[in-house]
């Protein structure tokens, strides 16, 4: 998946484990709702997908298992690190991911978190996942390539 990142676009955080465990099918947009010092938790980085995934209940959809780090600066005010935040999807995009999530046993998975003309923005993935033998396959292609590269260098 060799997607380029527009210029106003900048990364937060990316999931590099999702692409290593699942194949993309169909990736999605998503605005997500946080508190107060989320924002500036976000800005410093301190974010982690490991074992994070979405899920789609009563026409919702919601982040489950992401850790956004507690802001320093914060008061007694501060987020809970590992609350499940909404997604912001237009219902018939909702629509569209339950029935292919029902219909075919695809997931949905975060790739990325970064902002987008000041707001936060997740890019979510249906995803289904990979076998053992097809990660050992992606790495020998990534291994091979290197090689080559390698090569044209000297």
């Amino acid at each position: 998946m060799s997607k380029e990142i527009k210029t106003d676009e900048k990364n937060i955080s990316v999931n590099r484990k999702a692409l290593h465990e699942y194949f993309v099918v169909q990736s999605y947009e998503a605005g997500i709702v946080l508190q107060g010092t989320e924002v500036k938790a976000l800005r410093k980085g301190n974010v982690n997908f490991i074992d994070s995934y979405a899920t789609i209940t009563n026409g919702e959809v919601f982040l489950i298992g992401a850790h956004i780090g507690v802001y320093e600066q914060g008061n007694i005010n501060n987020h809970e690190p590992t609350r499940t935040r909404k997604l912001l999807l237009n219902k018939n995009e909702i629509r569209k991911l339950n029935s292919k999530i029902k219909e075919k046993g695809l997931t949905l998975v975060p790739l990325r978190l970064y902002f987008k003309e000041g707001k936060v923005k997740l890019e979510l993935a249906l995803a289904k996942g990979k076998k053992t033998y097809d990660k050992r396959e992606d790495i020998a292609k990534r291994d091979l390539q290197r090689e080559q590269e390698r090569k044209i260098k000297y």
